[in-house]
């Protein structure tokens, strides 16, 4: 099948508009009404019902969408390993949230690059329902992510763990000060959120409420106000003299779990990768 047929059908829909389309794809209107008919024609049903500025997918057209947005991505992964460099046999995709990938997995990826020479790396952030279907459908390696998933085709393996601290931009705050103040809550995920409504009961509704650690870091940086933050994106602005740790505030402590298949077409990799994020923070050049 054309690849540019799926492209075709996958913007239509998006944009819901024939014209918008054609725009996006720089096509002429006709061109797209082409393609989609001959998707169409060569399916043997009715994608889209066309009403006048309010075009939607059939149930055949739905039951396309994800088969549609599965081929494209293989074909663009299928494109990236055949113009691997000579020297690189073998892609390897790997995903985590940005929750993960700045405290965790960015000071980790030299070693990686390191340990695995001869392979290219394909890094992304995505959250954690993308990451589960793009491992399903063969379109990743390897994920991290907070809270392991529980479906029975992928491998869980806990490979890490995040401190978070209670870090404030006022020295000698106590923890009811740091709690009442400007506070800034960061989505850590579920289990954070749990022992964070145990142990902290005490507390005025946050001022920003954001689920990206480093939004909370530069925000608390810029105008004031306290985070539970990791070590790892911390440890520079205490130093430093910008942020301090707030007394008495309890240390809370994220898991972090890697996420692959059960039968990968890169098993071993993906154990040994596994074996490497296992390494200490403190072992890190």
């Amino acid at each position: 099948m054309d690849t540019e047929l799926l492209k075709t059908f996958l913007e239509v829909h998006r944009c819901r508009h024939f014209g918008k389309a054609a725009e996006n794809l720089y096509l002429t209107q006709s061109a797209v009404s082409f393609r989609i008919r001959q998707l169409e024609s060569q399916l043997g049903v009715s994608l889209f019902t066309r009403h006048r500025n309010n075009i939607q997918l059939t149930g055949a057209g739905e039951r396309l969408l994800p088969h549609a947005e599965a081929m494209l991505l293989s074909w663009q992964r299928a494109k990236q390993d055949i113009a691997l460099a000579s020297h690189q046999s073998v892609q390897l995709a790997i995903s985590a949230s940005t929750n993960v990938w700045d405290p965790f997995l960015q000071r980790r990826l030299p070693l990686i690059y390191r340990s695995l020479g001869q392979i290219a790396l394909r890094a992304d952030t995505a959250p954690a329902d993308v990451m589960v279907r793009s491992l399903l459908e063969r379109r990743l390696d390897l994920a991290l992510l907070f809270d392991p998933p529980k479906v029975e085709e992928l491998q869980v393996r806990e490979v890490g763990s995040l401190r978070l601290q209670l870090v404030s931009s006022k020295a000698g705050q106590d923890l009811h000060g740091a709690l009442n103040g400007p506070y800034v809550k960061v989505d850590w995920g579920t289990q954070f959120s749990i022992q964070h409504g145990k142990l902290l009961k005490e507390q005025a509704p946050p001022i920003l409420h954001t689920g990206i650690g480093r939004i909370a870091l530069d925000f608390i940086l810029d105008h004031g106000g306290s985070a539970y933050l990791p070590l790892g994106l911390t440890q520079d602005a205490v130093a430093e003299g910008q942020l301090f740790q707030v007394a008495g505030a309890p240390e809370i402590h994220r898991e972090l779990y890697a996420a692959y298949l059960k039968d990968a077409d890169r098993l071993g990799l993906v154990e040994h990768l596994c074996q490497l994020l296992l390494t200490p923070a403190e072992s890190l050049q």
